[in-house]
């Protein structure tokens, strides 16, 4: 049996005429894995997700589900399940009639259907609203309701195409919480297609960045948002400083840019020789990693001045401090941060200002955003 419940093997998509939505995607999930695609519209995401449930036809490559090619295998005949950013309810149908559908398709006997229904319907809090019908339902109850359509016919793998897009802010962080915990307690492996890199990033175990039909990159959380690999992920995922320039030199796990604002060091996400000396390279820095301070009160710190500039615009939004900086050239500069810790400074409009970051905390990707 195979160690992985989902494999994706150069798996391409191109459409009539040429467009290429999908080129030779690699992936493999382990069984119980959560993973997520993000990436702007038309990067190929969904197009992915739905060859994975056979709603599209794959040009090249192959699908194997828990070792087994799937390529060529109908919708129905496959492990799967998906969930859909409208939920696809039958309107004409009870919550428990909803439920129940895709068991009556399989045949199985009524005393099995109850069962299992009853279940599904207590472990997501549905058995109140058994009898309802779509219209009494609300955005909570309508998402539940979709996921345990699709978990009650006890799918190897669920797909999930924006399940959380139509749902207000508040209501969409507790479904958030609700996924995992629910993931977490079946062990079953979750595929996410969404547009909110948030999301990504709080629910899943790997998140996979795609960019026009091409993966950019596939890791952990953690390490995609302070490590990115390439120029798009480090300008996509996160608050970044971006500073491109050209290679100086690579060393011991040290790169070294020269830039238009100043010549940085930052760890190198590239093989140790396989750039040049005076090859495009980039200068990656999270935002909250740099430390923005008065430079009137200028002191000694375990962190070297990486440049100086003037303060243009605080805004504070929640725990968060957006800030907007000139540097000396003119450079405007962008910058998230602790709205604790920003208060705590004082900052005015006009003033000047250092910023500061660990060289271990900055990254250098090959090219240019």
């Amino acid at each position: 049996m195979s160690e992985f419940d989902l494999e994706l093997v150069r798996l391409s998509k191109t459409y009539p005429g040429g467009a290429v939505a999908v080129r030779e995607f690699d992936l493999q999930v382990k069984q119980g894995e959560f993973v997520s695609f993000v990436g702007p519209s038309g990067c190929g995401k969904t197009t992915t997700l739905r060859m994975i449930a056979g709603l599209e036809s794959v040009t090249s490559g192959h699908i194997k589900i828990r070792g087994e090619d799937v390529t060529t295998v109908p919708t129905e005949k496959r492990p799967t399940s998906t969930i859909f950013q409208n939920y696809a309810i039958f309107p004409h149908m009870t919550v428990s009639q909803n439920i129940e559908f895709g068991l009556k398709v399989r045949n199985l006997a009524t005393n099995v259907i109850d069962r299992k229904v009853g279940e599904i319907l207590e472990k997501l809090d549905l058995s109140e609203v058994a009898s309802a019908k779509e219209e009494s339902l609300s955005g909570g109850q309508k998402q539940r309701l979709a996921l345990a359509r699709s978990l009650v016919i006890e799918p190897e793998i669920l797909l999930l195409d924006e399940p959380l897009g139509a749902l207000d802010a508040n209501l969409r962080k507790s479904i958030q919480e609700e996924l995992k915990l629910l993931q977490r307690s079946l062990n079953i492996t979750f595929v996410f297609v969404t547009h909110a890199q948030s999301e990504a990033l709080s629910l899943s175990d790997r998140v996979v960045v795609m960019n026009a039909g091409a993966v950019e990159q596939i890791s952990e959380p953690l390490e995609l948002y302070t490590r990115p690999q390439t120029p798009f992920t480090a300008r996509f995922i996160g608050s970044n400083l971006i500073f491109p320039g050209k290679l100086q030199s690579t060393a011991e796990g040290n790169a070294s840019v020269h830039t238009s604002t100043g010549q940085f060091e930052g760890i190198p996400v590239f093989e140790a020789g396989t750039l040049s000396k005076g090859a495009d390279a980039s200068v990656v820095v999270p935002s909250e990693f740099v430390d923005v301070t008065v430079s009137s009160d200028r002191q000694e710190t375990s962190s070297p001045i990486g440049l100086e500039g003037t303060l243009i615009d605080i805004d504070f939004v929640g725990r968060d401090a957006h800030l907007s900086i000139a540097l000396k050239d003119e450079t405007p500069l962008r910058l998230q941060s602790d709205a604790t810790v920003m208060k705590s400074r004082n900052l005015v409009p006009g003033e000047a200002v250092d910023l500061r970051w660990q060289t271990n905390r900055a990254t250098v990707v090959s090219g240019h955003t």
